[in-house]
C-alpha cells in the first residue's frame, strides 16, 4: 500500500511540473499568436501632464549619484515634472543624495529628499510615503540599480490618451550583461520573463504587471486599487493585479528598454530570487480567491493562476530530484524499457519546454541569438539549483 502511495506521489509530481513546463509553450504561441497585436498609443495628449518621479533607495551609495542624474536628464518640459529621492538608506547613501539633490535644486530641478528613519513596509511603504506630497497624475517608478532612458516619458506618456491605460510598463535591459556567467545567465532568464511571457500575456489581452521600476502609472489607478501596500514581499505585483481587477488596463513596450544592471553576487542573486519567489505566492494567497470568483473571462483566471503560483515549480523540481531515484527503484520489477515508456515522454517535454522558451525570447531579442544559447545549459542547472533556494 505505501508503495503505490509513494507511486502516486511520484506521478502527480511528475505531471505537475510536466504542465507548468508545458504553460512555457503555451506562452509562445500567444506570442507569435498575438504579435501583430503590438499596442500603439490610441492618439496624442492634448497637453503633456504633470509626472511624478518616484526614486526608490536603499543603501545604494555606489550608483545613487548616476540614478538621479538620469532622472533629472529625463527629456520633459522641467515645469511638469518633480522628482522624489525616496531615500530610507543607514548608510553614507543618505549624504550622497541629500547633497545631490541640493545641487540639482540649485540647477532649478524640482527635486526633493525625502528620508525614513523608520523603514515601516519597506519599498511599498516609501512609495505610499511618497505619494503623500507628489504632485504628478502620473507616477515614474525607477529603482536605484536602472538608469532612466532620456526620452522614456516623451515615449510612454501619450499611451495614457487612451482614459483606460492604467500602467505602460517598459522592457529591461542589462548594462552588465557580460560581467560574468551568473549575469549572462540572469538576463536569458530574465529576457524569457519580459520578451515572451510579459509580451504574450498582454497582446492577447491577460493580465501581465508592472515589475516595480521602468514604468509609469497614472496616479487614479494606483488610488482606486488600494494604493501600494506591504502585506507581500512583491508590492509591485499584488498592485498590478488589484488594478486590473478594478478595470484598468496595462500596456508593454517590448520595443523600449530601460537599461539596468542586475546582481553580480550569487548571494545577492539568491535573496532577490527567493524574495521574488515567496512574494508572488504571497500575492496568489491574497487574489487568487478573488480572481477566481470574479466575472472575468475563463482565460484571464487560468492564466492569473500559472502566472501567480509558478514559483510553485521550484518545490516540485526539487521534489521530482529526490522522489525519481527511488521511484525507479521502486519499479525495478516491470524493466528499464517500461520506465523508460512512461518517466521520459513528459521529463523531455518539460526539459525541452523550458529550453524552447528560453531560445524564442533570445531569438526575439537579439541579432546573435544563436552564441547565447551555449548557456542554456547552465540555465536549467540553475533553476535546479534554485529549487532548494527557493
Amino acid at each position: 500500500m505505501l508503495l503505490y502511495l509513494f507511486l502516486a506521489i511520484y506521478f502527480f509530481v511528475l505531471i505537475t511540473v510536466f504542465l507548468y513546463a508545458s504553460h512555457r509553450y503555451y506562452m509562445i504561441y500567444l506570442y507569435y499568436k498575438y504579435k501583430k497585436n503590438k499596442p500603439v498609443p490610441a492618439g496624442k495628449l492634448d497637453a503633456l501632464p504633470r509626472v511624478t518621479i518616484q526614486l526608490p533607495v536603499y543603501n545604494e551609495l555606489y550608483v545613487i549619484k548616476r540614478l538621479i542624474s538620469a532622472a533629472c536628464n529625463i527629456d520633459y518640459p522641467r515645469e511638469l515634472l518633480d522628482i522624489q529621492v525616496l531615500d530610507d538608506s543607514t548608510d553614507e547613501t543618505a549624504l550622497i543624495a541629500r547633497e545631490c539633490v541640493i545641487d540639482f535644486r540649485k540647477q532649478g530641478f524640482d527635486i526633493y529628499y525625502i528620508h525614513r528613519d523608520n523603514r515601516a513596509g519597506f519599498k511599498a511603504g516609501a512609495l505610499a510615503n511618497g505619494m503623500n506630497t507628489a504632485k504628478g497624475e502620473y507616477i515614474a517608478v525607477f529603482d536605484a540599480d536602472f538608469v532612466p532612458q532620456k526620452d522614456m516619458l516623451q515615449k510612454t506618456i501619450h499611451f495614457f490618451s487612451d482614459r483606460s491605460t492604467g500602467m505602460v510598463q517598459t522592457r529591461w535591459s542589462f548594462l552588465n550583461s557580460k560581467y560574468s556567467l551568473l549575469t549572462r545567465i540572469q538576463a536569458i532568464m530574465l529576457d524569457g520573463h519580459f520578451v515572451i511571457e510579459h509580451a504574450a500575456r498582454n497582446w492577447s489581452g491577460r493580465f501581465f504587471n508592472f515589475n516595480g521600476t521602468a514604468g509609469i502609472w497614472r496616479r487614479e489607478a494606483i488610488e482606486t486599487a488600494g494604493g501600494w501596500q506591504h502585506d507581500t514581499l512583491t508590492e509591485d505585483l499584488d498592485l498590478s493585479y488589484r488594478a486590473q481587477l478594478k478595470g484598468w488596463k496595462f500596456i508593454f513596450l517590448t520595443e523600449e528598454t530601460s537599461p539596468s544592471e542586475i546582481p553580480v553576487d550569487i548571494n545577492a542573486f539568491k535573496t532577490q530570487q527567493h524574495r521574488w519567489a515567496k512574494g508572488s505566492l504571497q500575492t496568489a494567497r491574497k487574489l487568487l480567491p478573488g480572481i477566481i470568483k470574479s466575472d472575468l473571462p475563463l482565460k484571464v483566471k487560468v492564466e492569473a493562476f500559472f502566472h501567480l503560483t509558478n514559483n510553485v515549480s521550484y518545490l516540485l523540481m526539487l521534489m521530482l530530484s529526490v522522489l525519481m531515484y527511488p521511484s525507479m527503484v521502486a519499479r525495478i520489477n516491470i524493466g528499464w524499457f517500461q520506465m523508460l515508456v512512461t518517466d521520459v515522454p513528459f521529463l523531455l517535454v518539460a526539459t525541452m519546454g523550458i529550453s524552447f522558451f528560453y531560445t524564442c525570447s533570445q531569438r526575439e531579442a537579439y541579432r546573435d541569438w544563436k552564441s547565447r544559447l551555449k548557456y542554456l545549459p547552465m540555465l536549467m542547472s540553475f533553476g535546479i539549483g534554485l529549487s532548494v533556494n527557493n
